[in-house]
C-alpha cells in the first residue's frame, strides 16, 4: 500500500498532532530519496521500533557546496514512494525547498566539535545544513526515535551531538552500513560510478578489511592501521581525501587502537569524480 504524501508544514504538523492525541509511537527515517537497501533497512527498523513510520524526502539544499551536486544528485520519488509502501512506511514528507527555508529564513544549527575535521574540513558547512534540516524535521513531526546509517558516520554523530544538547529527547540510532555483495557501501551516489569506476571503489571497503585484519593480528598502530587503507586506494588509483583512525564517538584523532576503548576508521575517496565514504570500527 502506498503511503500518504505530505508537502506542507502545516499537513505535517496536523497529522502528528494526531498520532500524539492517539499516543502512538512515530519512527523517522530522514533521507534525500533515491532509495536503496541501506534506507530500506531503517524503515524496517523503524517499523519494528514504532506503531507509525515517516520517511522524509528532501534533497536539501543547505548541506551542499556551491561546487557540489545539488543539481543533479539522482532523484526518482515515483520509485522511493513505490519501496517506502512496501518496506512499510506509512507516511512520506517530501516538501519543496521554499516549504522548508521559505522567504526570511534565518535559523541554522551548528555543532561546534564532533562537525570539525574529516568531511566538516572537506565541505565546509555541510554539517551546519545536516544539523538545522534534522533539527525541523524532528522539531515538526516529534518523533520517539529517529534512524540513520552509519556509512555518514560523522554525520550521525553530529546529530547525536545536537539531539542531547538541545535536549530533543528521540532516540537516535544508528544502523549497520547495507553492502553490496561485493562490499561496496551502498549509496546513492554510486549511480554516477561508470562500470570501471565501481570496480575501483571496491578498495575502499578492502582496505578497511585490510586494516582490521591487521588489528586482529595485534596491530594497534595507527599509521600501520590507516596504512593499509592508504595502499589499496593506491592500487585501486583513486584519489585520497583522508583516511583516518578516531576515536568512536569525539572523532578525536587517535594513535593507537586501545582495547575497551571504541575507534572508527573512516575513509573518504574518488573514483572518478565522484567522492566515496566508508568505516569500520576497531576495537571497543
Amino acid at each position: 500500500m502506498a503511503p500518504a504524501v505530505l508537502r506542507t508544514v502545516e499537513e505535517v504538523k496536523a497529522w502528528a498532532a494526531g498520532l500524539a492525541r492517539e499516543g502512538r509511537r512515530l519512527a523517522l527515517v530522514p533521507t534525500m530519496g533515491y532509495l536503496h537497501e541501506g534506507h530500506l533497512s531503517l524503515i524496517r527498523e523503524g517499523r519494528r521500533r514504532a506503531e507509525v513510520v515517516a520517511v522524509s524526502i528532501f534533497v536539501n539544499p543547505t548541506q551542499f557546496g556551491p561546487k557540489e551536486d545539488l543539481s543533479r544528485y539522482p532523484r526518482d520519488f515515483e520509485g522511493d514512494l513505490t519501496k517506502c509502501g512496501e518496506a512499510g512506511a506509512d507516511v512520506v514528507f517530501a516538501p519543496t525547498p521554499e516549504v522548508m527555508y521559505p522567504p526570511g529564513y534565518q535559523t541554522y544549527v551548528e555543532v561546534t566539535e564532533v562537525s570539525q575535521g574529516l568531511c566538516g574540513e572537506r565541505r565546509p558547512g555541510h554539517f551546519r545544513g545536516v544539523a538545522t534540516i534534522v533539527t525541523q524535521l524532528l522539531a515538526l513531526l516529534r518523533p520517539a526515535v529517529a534512524l540513520f546509517g552509519e556509512k555518514d558516520y560523522q554525520q550521525l554523530q553530529v546529530i547525536k551531538a545536537f539531539n542531547r544538547d538541545l535536549h530533543l529527547g528521540v532516540d537516535i540510532v544508528g544502523m549497520p552500513t547495507v553492502r553490496e555483495p561485493d562490499g561496496l557501501a551502498m549509496s546513492s551516489r554510486n549511480a554516477y560510478l561508470s562500470p570501471e569506476e565501481r570496480q575501483r571503489a571496491l578498495s575502499l571497503s578492502r582496505g578497511l578489511r585490510a586494516a582490521l585484519t591487521l588489528l586482529h593480528g595485534g596491530t594497534r598502530d595507527a599509521v600501520a592501521l590507516t596504512g593499509a587503507v592508504r595502499h589499496e586506494l593506491a592500487a585501486a588509483g583513486l584519489r585520497e581525501d583522508y583516511v583516518a583512525l578516531v576515536d568512536a564517538e569525539r572523532l578525536t584523532p587517535l594513535d593507537v587502537v586501545t582495547p575497551g576503548r571504541a575507534a572508527r576508521l573512516l575513509v573518504a575517496a574518488f573514483s572518478g569524480n565522484t567522492r566515496l565514504i566508508d568505516n569500520m570500527a576497531l576495537g571497543g
